[in-house]
């Protein structure tokens, strides 16, 4: 590989050229040179876009956004409408600090976000990338946005043979020799759309890019290959079982899971502890327990069996809440609702 750098003036006025031709249209994001975007909207875009893609994103910011306009409007929203509105996005340790945040703007700043990274960093759930995102798109703030686009396209670019995590922090200070007052904020988009839609984890378009001809990882032959990566290790498995409790009025039986732990503060079926070996304990009720089959769910750390149980009970049984069938499944974690589509195999709800 020759011993040359990219030039990076030239990177950055050829990828900003491409961004004013291709910039993605999103629902969070405003039109190339038009004034900046409404700093909730891109806080609460960037909240849902972790861990997620935009497909699977948007149909949810437009609900939020119509549900509750302005984050003094959301800040003002019930804990378990929120929640409820959040299933399916996962990691939902995010939505306790989006109500957390969100009520911080309203209550402590008058319902405007600071406009600054140190500022930003102060409020509940803000870490250092979404301040630098908010910063930058909302503000036109000089700030080094990296995320997992941003990681790929500089190691691709500068060709590093470390392998993440361990590049991380040359990453980003190969992502920060970028950042200038110039266009901040087009400049962290355009990076984002690059790696989303030309310097794609998998096959990426090179013939397509604007900065290819200054890519050390396109000169060495396999673009692709970079990030390096670390072998991760095997992802424990563990098994449960979930009850699914349905009354006479074929309501089903859900319950509070707890505010801390794995989908802590959302709506659940009652469950046994999920173990790594054969689940114990008793159902959540006496009754006529039939088992319904199974289903699977990876969450980030482990992955899980379900064993679905199903039975009738009368609405004095237990400490729950009941819901229609539809309400419940709406509401529900996708591994609930995985374990409520099994239960309904069998005519339970009949």
């Amino acid at each position: 590989m020759p011993d040359v750098s990219p030039d990076i003036d030239l990177i950055r006025s050829d990828l900003l050229a491409w961004y004013e031709a291709h910039a993605r249209s999103l629902p969070w994001r405003a039109v190339v040179g038009a004034a900046r975007t409404e700093p909730y909207r891109v806080w609460l875009s960037e909240v849902m876009l972790q861990q997620t893609t935009v497909p699977h994103a948007t149909p949810y910011f437009h609900a939020f956004t119509t549900r509750w306009p302005t984050v003094c409007d959301l800040a003002a929203a019930e804990d378990a409408e929120v929640m409820g509105a959040w299933a399916g996005l996962g990691y939902y340790a995010r939505a306790r600090n989006l109500l957390a945040c969100a009520r911080a703007v309203a209550g402590e700043h008058g319902g405007v976000f600071p406009n600054t990274e140190a500022g930003l960093l102060v409020l509940p759930g803000v870490g250092a990338y979404t301040a630098a995102a908010v910063a930058s798109i909302a503000f036109d703030r000089a700030a080094n946005v990296v995320d997992g686009n941003v990681e790929r396209v500089m190691a691709r670019l500068f060709a590093v043979e470390t392998p993440v995590p361990a590049a991380r922090p040359e990453l980003r200070r190969l992502a920060g020799l970028f950042i200038t007052d110039e266009r901040p904020g087009d400049w962290a988009q355009a990076l984002m759309d690059l790696g989303a839609t030309v310097c794609r984890p998998k096959s990426p378009s090179c013939g397509a890019c604007p900065v290819a001809s200054e890519c050390l990882g396109l000169v060495s032959g396999d673009p692709a290959r970079f990030p390096l990566k670390t072998k991760k290790a095997d992802r424990p498995h563990r098994r449960g079982k979930a009850y699914v409790l349905v009354d006479d009025q074929g309501r089903v039986a859900v319950e509070t899971r707890p505010d801390k732990g794995l989908l802590g503060g959302m709506l659940g079926l009652p469950t046994s502890e999920w173990a790594m070996d054969a689940p114990t304990g008793e159902p959540p009720i006496k009754a006529d327990w039939r088992e319904a089959g199974a289903v699977e769910h990876v969450f980030t750390h482990f992955s899980l069996t379900l064993t679905v149980m199903t039975a009738r009970g009368e609405a004095e049984d237990g400490p729950w809440r009941w819901m229609p069938v539809e309400a419940a499944r709406a509401a529900l974690p996708t591994v609930f609702a995985k374990a409520l589509d099994r239960a309904s195999a069998p005519d339970l709800f009949t």
